[in-house]
Order: C-alpha cells, then sequence, then structure tokens
C-alpha cells in the first residue's frame, strides 16, 4: 500500500506526491489535486468574482471622503514640495478634491457630476511635473505620470495612445476597478501640437494625429488595454477600462505661446486706443493672460481643448522664489547636497554670496529651477570628489570659489562678474 501511494499525482498539473505539501484526493473518484493547484483556482475564483459583482475592496475604500484631505490640507502639503505657484496649487487642489468627490456619489443620484480634466502652461523649470510627482505621494488613488512625446498614432513607430492606460494599470496592480478610478498626468502635451496650418503631403502622425486619439480618453469610453504594452505582445489579451472616472491633468512649456497672447492682447497697436486696461498689462509674464483661443493658436485642436475645461498657468520664477527654491522646500537642492556630505561626516555650508551668484547665473541662462542643479553640480563636483577622502569635518563653499568652479566648467560669466 505504502508503494502504491508514491504513484499518486496531481491529476491537474502533473505534480507527484512527495513534491506537493498535500495532495487532496478526491470523494467520488480516483483523481487528486495539489495544494498549489487549490490555491491558484481559488485566485483565479477572486478575480471572477471581482468582474462579475464589479466590486473590490481596495475600489470600495477609495469611494469614501472620510480620509480625504480637504482642498486646504492639499496646498498645505504642495508647498512643502513647490515654491510659489499659488494659481496653479488652487486649481489642483479643488480637482482632486471634487474628483475624490465623484468618486464617492451615489449612483443613483439625480445630479451626474462630471469630471473637470486640467491643462496647466508654464515656462520649463517652473514646478508642473513636481506639482503632480507631489500630489502623487498624497493620494490613495492610482497615479501615473506619462509623456506625450513618445505617442504615435496606431501603426506608426512609438507608444499607442492605449499606452497610457497600461500604466494606470501596472500602477493599480491590474486593478481594474481601482484604474478606473485613477488620475492621469500627461506631460509634455505641448508637443504632440499641430506642425502647421498648411496641408501636407505627409500624415502628423505624432501631432494632430495623437491629439484626435487622446479625445476617446478625455471624453470618457471604454478602450481596449493591451495589459503588456501593445505592439510588442501582439496576441495578449486586451483588458477593457472605462474612462469616465479617470482624471486626466496636462501640462507643457508651450514655447512661444506668449506671441500668441500679445497678439491676441494686440499690445502692440498704432495710434490711440480708448481701452485703458491695456496700460495695466504686465509685459513681463504674458502667461498668466492665457486662454483658450491661445492653446487653439498654438496647434492644439478645438476638441481636445473642449475636453481639458480648466485652464491654468504657472509663472516663471523670479530671483526670489529660486533663492528660496534653493534652500526651503523638504527636496531643496542646498538641503540635498548637505545630505550628502553628511553621510561622510562632513558639515557643509553656504556663503550667501554663494547662493546668490547660483540664483543670478539660474536667470541668465532661463533654465528655471532646473537650471540651479546643473550650476550647483558644477560648483560641487571637485569638492564631492575630494572631500570624502580628506580628514576635513567642514567644508564651506564661497562666492570665489563658486566663481572659480563656474569658469572650469565653461560657464560664461556675465560683466558684472
Amino acid at each position: 500500500m505504502a508503494k502504491k501511494k508514491t504513484t499518486f499525482s496531481c491529476d491537474f498539473c502533473g505534480r507527484p506526491a512527495d513534491a506537493s505539501e498535500v495532495l487532496i484526493p478526491s470523494a467520488v473518484s480516483d483523481v487528486h489535486i495539489c495544494a498549489e493547484c487549490v490555491e491558484q483556482l481559488d485566485e483565479a475564483l477572486k478575480v471572477y468574482r471581482e468582474e462579475l459583482h464589479g466590486k473590490s475592496v481596495a475600489a470600495a475604500e477609495v469611494a469614501t471622503l472620510d480620509n480625504v484631505p480637504k482642498p486646504l490640507e492639499i496646498r498645505k502639503f504642495i508647498e512643502r514640495y513647490v515654491i510659489g505657484q499659488d494659481s496653479a496649487k488652487k486649481y489642483l487642489s479643488v480637482a482632486v478634491y471634487n474628483h475624490y468627490k465623484r468618486l464617492a456619489q451615489k449612483q443613483d443620484d439625480d445630479v451626474d457630476i462630471e469630471k473637470s480634466n486640467i491643462i496647466m502652461v508654464g515656462p520649463t523649470g517652473t514646478g508642473k511635473t513636481l506639482l503632480a510627482k507631489t500630489i502623487a505621494r498624497l493620494l490613495d488613488v492610482p497615479f501615473t505620470i506619462v509623456d506625450a512625446t513618445v505617442l504615435t498614432e496606431a501603426g506608426y513607430v512609438g507608444e499607442d495612445i492605449e499606452s497610457l492606460l497600461t500604466r494606470l494599470l501596472q500602477a493599480a496592480d491590474y486593478n481594474v476597478e481601482k484604474a478606473q478610478k485613477g488620475i492621469v498626468f500627461i506631460d509634455e502635451i505641448d508637443k504632440i501640437a499641430r506642425k502647421g496650418d498648411n496641408p501636407s503631403i505627409t500624415r502628423d502622425v505624432s501631432g494632430e494625429g495623437v491629439q484626435q486619439g487622446l479625445l476617446k480618453l478625455l471624453e470618457g469610453s471604454v478602450v481596449n488595454v493591451p495589459p503588456q504594452g501593445g505592439r510588442k505582445h501582439p496576441e495578449q489579451k486586451m483588458i477593457p477600462v472605462d474612462t469616465k472616472n479617470i482624471l486626466f491633468i496636462c501640462g507643457g512649456a508651450f514655447d512661444g505661446i506668449e506671441r500668441k497672447i500679445a497678439q491676441r492682447l494686440n499690445t502692440h497697436v498704432v495710434g490711440y486706443s480708448n481701452n485703458s486696461s491695456r496700460g495695466n498689462i504686465d509685459r513681463d509674464n504674458f502667461l498668466q493672460y492665457v486662454a483658450p483661443q491661445d492653446l487653439k493658436s498654438f496647434g492644439l485642436i478645438p476638441e481636445i481643448i473642449g475636453r481639458l475645461p480648466i485652464l491654468t498657468h504657472l509663472d516663471p520664477l523670479d530671483r526670489d522664489a529660486l533663492r528660496r527654491v534653493l534652500t526651503e522646500p523638504k527636496n531643496a537642492i542646498v538641503k540635498q547636497y548637505e545630505k550628502l556630505f553628511g553621510m561622510d561626516g562632513v558639515k557643509l555650508t553656504f556663503t550667501d554670496e554663494a547662493l546668490d551668484l547660483i540664483v543670478d547665473k539660474a536667470i541668465e541662462y532661463k533654465l528655471g529651477a532646473r537650471g540651479l542643479r546643473s550650476i550647483v553640480e558644477s560648483i560641487m563636483i571637485d569638492a564631492m570628489y575630494e572631500v570624502p577622502s580628506s580628514k576635513s569635518k567642514k567644508f564651506e563653499v564661497t562666492v570665489q570659489y563658486a566663481l572659480e568652479k563656474l569658469r572650469a566648467a565653461n560657464f560664461e560669466m556675465s560683466t558684472n562678474s
């Protein structure tokens, strides 16, 4: 009898009895199943029940307002990382809070709350992507950041538009119900602007073609999403995802849109005008006057502008804002370098004059907050190379040291330096 037992194996996977934790016999026939197959069947049954009833524990947790931060609390959290940009912070805080409200709305309610997708316009280095990343730290809903520059029409080299939702599915651990209530941040939306008004013999497959493909996603429809990305696995089974409750936030630099705004405001008027409001226009920051018609002039099609009803702007960072970016946020550049040197037991300090020089160089090169890091990196590279091997416990960056390192790094110095 003992020998006969050893010949038993799982009738589902063929696993022998000695290779499994337990082999369970059938009560009515000479059939056995191993513990591993039972666990797989249990998982498959859970997935089937969730799809059948359209519910999941994770989705139920999302659709409550009990633990949702209020707009003021969301803004307060963002301010720990992002300096300035009061208008954008306010719009984003309200949009995220209203998104939670929509998720908590009862299905039998008389009023159907529509989603309000957002588009943010601002120069490079003003904090568009950082705003999105900061909000992602706070939220309990799936959140993903995708880049519009790699998108093309279906059938052309590049990524399909549906890959946006593939990233969201991955962020939700492939829980479809949870992903359908997530938030997608589309970065560099200006890079898919229409290339020109003139008809061409070549298709605009990475511009207007992508905009047209985004329409159904932004509006809200059921989209078949390839779970592993579209083109490398053509045989995979598609997952239907309803985008009706997915909030889309778009951001872009829209380089050159200031000229479109100036033309609309007619600031170069010749002759006399009775319009006194023109005299109050801030010519150093045209972005604050941005309107949907300016986006149309830039190259976005009217249909996509209509599906992004909330338009906000990010101000260019002035000298005071850049100075604060260097030292104040939790992820401030100076704090990061102090931490790096502190790991080697070295106390790093910057003089006020050195910090002012860094800010002046960032303004000169017009790279925003990103320019600060490249300048500080050029100044600190020799110190980061030499100090860990030295026995010194303090290191101070003076304006003379910073000037010397910037010259060595071939940074063009202005005449004031």
